[in-house]
């Protein structure tokens, strides 16, 4: 396979280094501790494989640099921007941060995103073109709310403006348009891989202002159209029966 630095991150070969080396730099906790600030990554989607030799066009098809262990850090992600930032001159990245309702999508961008980052969170656009207050959204908006989420992707596609981070955040259950948004975008796709009953728990205790039976509905039907195997605590749920 010829690699690019747009699909690089998806090809095989680099999956399954990344998952070799955080078995291998587990310490005798099961721990894998962050090569730039020494404090355990806990959660797996958080550790980001750094190319001590930055990867660029040139470079990406030598494995010496691109598939070299001694070459690769793990960092947690927030990490791996401050990494980054420190070094300057260095390409945008992209990130499509995907998973079911209530997995933590838009808190976990809010934890490793630097101020000057980019964020497109379909949710803060319904909030902000509309004035109400978050997931209420009203339907004669949608077209102006997706209008603006399509400007503000193709601003990330072509680069424009000066962040260095852009995150897009949604639910993308099919594999299908993930792969179009990473192929058209350039990004790295960044799984919340929240357990259904734990996004089920999270609306349960949510004190915000989602409605639960229209949310779980929401919740269910992410699980039953995203390509993953039904997980722990999940089946579809009967007519008339308590969600």
């Amino acid at each position: 396979m010829t690699f690019t630095l747009s699909n690089f991150y998806r090809s095989a070969e680099w999956v399954k280094l990344r998952e070799t080396l955080m078995f291998e730099r587990q310490n005798a906790q099961g721990e894998i501790l962050c090569e730039h600030c020494g404090k355990p990554i806990v959660r797996k989607y958080d550790c980001i494989g750094h190319h001590k030799a930055a990867l660029t066009e040139g470079n990406v098809n030598d494995i010496r640099i691109s598939l070299s262990p001694d070459n690769i850090m793990l960092v947690h992600h927030a990490c791996h921007n401050r990494i980054h930032n420190k070094l300057g001159n260095t390409p945008k990245q992209i990130y499509l941060v995907w998973g079911s309702p209530c997995s933590g999508k838009s808190s976990y961008v809010s934890t490793v995103r630097e101020q000057g980052d980019l964020v497109i969170d379909i949710d803060n656009i319904w909030q902000c073109l509309s004035g109400c207050d978050r997931y209420i959204k009203p339907p004669q908006l949608k077209s102006n709310v997706f209008g603006v989420r399509d400007l503000l992707l193709e601003m990330v596609k072509y680069r424009r403006g000066k962040w260095i981070n852009a995150y897009v955040i949604g639910g993308y259950p099919l594999i299908g348009e993930r792969e179009r948004i990473i192929k058209s975008l350039g990004a790295r796709e960044i799984f919340i891989n929240t357990p259904y009953d734990e996004c089920v728990a999270r609306l349960k205790a949510s004190a915000d202002k989602r409605e639960y039976a229209e949310w779980i509905k929401y919740v269910d039907d992410w699980w039953r159209t995203a390509n993953l195997p039904p997980p722990p605590g999940y089946r579809v749920k009967r007519t008339g029966e308590d969600c």
